[in-house]
C-alpha cells in the first residue's frame, strides 16, 4: 500500500505541475488587453502602456508563470484588477456556497443513485427494472439549466415552496441558506443521479455473476442479505470512480445552474472575470478546480485500492 501511495501522490504532483502550465499557457493566448480592457477604449497608448507595467502584464511570460505560481504555493493569489481586492478572499466568499452546493447535490445524486442502481439490479428484466432505466435515459437527456427552470416554475412560483433566486448567506441562518441551495442541488444532483444509477446497476450485475455470490447463496443466505453484504462492497470500485468523477464536475460545471439561481457562485465568478479580463482571477479560479478534481481523484485511488487489493498488487 505504500509503494502505490506514493507513486499516486509523485502521479499528482506531476499532474498539477502540467496543468498550471497548461491553465497559464491557454489564457496567455487569449485575445485581449486586460490594461485596455480596464481603462476603456478611449484610453490612450500611454495611459494603457502605464497601467500594463503596473499591472506586470510588460513582464516576459516565464517571469509572469513563476511569479503566478509562487504566489499560489504561498497562498498569495494576488490582486483582482477588476474588484480590486485580494483574490484570495474573493475565491473563499464564493466557495463557501458552490462547495455546500456540491456536496448537497452530491448526496442526493449517491442516496438517488444506491437506490435506484440497487432496486433495478435486483429486478433484472422485469418491469420496475425498465421502468428505472426509461427514468435514467430521460435524465442523461435533460439539461441541467432546463430542469433548474422546471423546478422554480414548480416548487418556487407555483406551490412557493422554496425560493426562486438568490443565497441570503450564511449569516442568515442555516435553515435559510441551505433552503436557497436544495433547488439548485436537486437540479444538479437528480441529473448526475441518471449516470451513478446506471453505473450502479451495471456493477451490481457484473458481480452478482461472480461464483462467490453463487456460493453464498448456495450457504443459505438470503438474496437481500447477498446484494448488501457481499455483491455491492464488491462493486463500489467502478461506483466509487463514477462518484470522484461527478462531485468534481457538480464544483466546476455548475455554472449554469448558478446563473439560473442566480447563486453568487464559483462558477459566475469565473465567468465574470473572463468577461472583464481579470486573467489572474481566471488562472487562480481554474487552478483550483483542477487541483479539486485531481484531488478528488486521487482520494477516490486510494479508497479504491483500499476496497480492491488487487490495485495494490498491480503496483509492486
Amino acid at each position: 500500500m505504500g509503494l502505490y501511495l506514493f507513486q499516486r501522490f509523485i502521479l499528482l504532483l506531476a499532474t498539477l505541475a502540467f496543468a498550471s502550465i497548461v491553465v497559464f499557457g491557454v489564457l496567455e493566448i487569449l485575445p485581449g488587453n486586460a490594461a485596455q480592457v480596464m481603462l476603456g477604449a478611449s484610453a490612450t497608448p500611454e495611459t494603457v502602456a502605464a497601467l500594463a507595467h503596473k499591472l506586470g502584464l510588460d513582464q516576459g511570460v516565464i517571469v509572469r508563470y513563476a511569479a503566478w505560481i509562487g504566489g499560489v504555493l504561498r497562498g498569495d493569489f494576488g490582486l483582482s484588477y477588476a474588484y480590486d481586492s485580494p483574490i484570495g478572499p474573493l475565491i473563499a466568499e464564493r466557495l463557501a456556497v458552490s462547495a455546500p452546493l456540491a456536496l448537497l447535490a452530491m448526496l442526493i445524486t449517491t442516496a438517488v443513485a444506491l437506490a435506484a442502481g440497487v432496486f433495478a439490479a435486483q429486478r433484472r428484466g422485469k418491469s420496475g427494472d425498465v421502468a428505472v432505466m426509461a427514468a435514467s435515459q430521460i435524465g442523461l437527456a435533460v439539461p441541467n439549466f432546463w430542469f433548474a427552470i422546471l423546478l422554480v416554475l414548480v416548487f418556487a412560483v407555483h406551490w412557493r415552496l422554496a425560493p426562486s433566486g438568490g443565497f441570503p448567506g450564511w449569516e442568515a441562518g442555516l435553515g435559510r441558506a441551505l433552503g436557497a441551495l436544495i433547488l439548485p442541488a436537486l437540479a444538479l444532483g437528480l441529473v448526475q443521479a441518471a449516470v451513478l444509477t446506471r453505473v450502479t446497476r451495471s456493477a451490481l450485475l457484473d458481480v452478482l455473476n461472480e461464483d462467490f455470490i453463487r456460493t453464498a447463496r448456495a450457504k443459505g443466505l438470503s438474496r437481500r442479505a447477498t446484494l448488501w453484504r457481499h455483491a455491492l462492497p464488491n462493486a463500489l470500485t467502478p461506483i466509487l470512480t463514477i462518484m470522484g468523477l461527478q462531485f468534481a464536475n457538480l464544483i466546476a460545471g455548475a455554472i449554469v445552474v448558478e446563473y439560473v439561481f442566480t447563486l453568487p457562485g464559483l462558477g459566475r465568478l469565473v465567468f465574470q472575470s473572463i468577461a472583464n479580463r481579470d486573467l489572474l482571477v481566471v488562472e487562480d479560479c481554474v487552478m483550483l478546480l483542477v487541483a479539486i478534481v485531481i484531488g478528488v481523484n486521487f482520494f477516490v485511488d486510494i479508497a479504491c485500492a483500499a476496497i480492491d487489493p488487487r490495485l495494490r498488487r498491480r503496483a509492486a
